[in-house]
């Protein structure tokens, strides 16, 4: 019984080792892999396991978008795929910048782009998103006013 524990020991011995050395390292890494691969956003630039480099123009659950070149060419991916976060984006979503401001050069580039259909469309979308926000902010006003108004009466029903 004493000479088969002492035989054994060694080699649970090295189980123990191995299982500090290898296995737990390897098992951190993958959870660290795997934390970064679903903070994937919009904006940051990637190295994929393939060697592709580009920026993530829109995140899906399974997948990504990127952007690779110049010429904006697009490549969807899957998750799985990335090997590294070389650059942090600002995380900010395409819908969000849609509501902003365009420059006028980029209003042009969109409008060479656009069938000629589209391009006689274009000023009449302009007024209904122009009509749009001004109904927008005149219900804001409004819901502001309520708002005073209705903090008006609780204080005289406080009194």
């Amino acid at each position: 019984m004493n000479g088969t524990l002492i035989t054994i020991l060694p080699l649970v011995l090295l189980i123990v080792v191995m299982y500090f050395l290898m296995i737990r390292p390897q098992k951190k890494r993958e959870k660290e892999t795997t934390a970064m691969r679903n903070s994937l956003q919009v904006g940051d630039e990637i190295i994929t396991i393939g060697g592709i480099c580009g920026k993530i123009v829109k995140t899906k659950e399974e997948s990504i978008v990127i952007q690779v070149n110049g010429d904006k060419t697009k490549m969807e991916m899957m998750r799985w795929s990335v090997s590294k976060v070389v650059k942090e984006g600002s995380g900010r979503n395409r819908a969000a910048e849609d509501f902003e401001e365009i420059s006028d050069a980029e209003e042009n580039e969109v409008k060479k782009s656009m069938p000629k259909r589209m391009k006689k469309a274009a000023p009449a979308v302009e007024e209904e998103t122009e009509e749009v926000t001004e109904a927008v902010e005149e219900s804001v006003e409004a819901t502001e006013a309520v708002e005073e108004a209705t903090e008006a009466v609780e204080e005289k029903a406080a009194e």
